[in-house]
């Protein structure tokens, strides 16, 4: 079973960043996500990547804001925040999956979630 570990939220003033880290228990995850859900909204994609790293996806609103990053030789993700918007206040997920190397936007795509982490950005 592999096991997902956020990190890295907190709370931040509008503008301001923050760096969020999943480390994996497992070696050799192909895609890997980054999803948020705010109270009473679905769970809605952010970023996501690729095992080598060469393909990002991201999610219009975070476009220019969030770099989605990672490093294999740690089994770990990163979501960089840049230019944080008090609608960025959500609880992030970390994803990921064995079955494609291709990044995906769907939940229904990761079997592999983490316990999430809170962001909240004052305005």
């Amino acid at each position: 079973q592999v096991q997902l570990v956020e990190s890295g939220g907190g709370l931040v003033q509008a503008g301001g960043s923050l760096r969020l880290s999943c480390a994996a228990s497992a070696r050799s995850l192909s895609r890997c996500a980054w999803f948020r859900q705010a109270p009473g909204k679905e769970r809605e994609f952010v970023a996501a990547i690729s095992w080598s790293g060469s393909s990002t996806v991201y999610a219009d609103s975070v476009k220019g804001r969030f770099t989605i990053s990672r490093d294999n030789a740690k089994n770990t993700v990163y979501l960089q925040m840049n230019s944080l918007k008090p609608e960025d206040t959500a609880v992030y997920y970390c994803a990921a999956d064995y079955r494609s190397q291709r990044p995906a936007t769907a939940p229904v795509d990761y079997n592999y979630w983490g316990q999430g982490t809170q962001v909240t950005v004052s305005s």
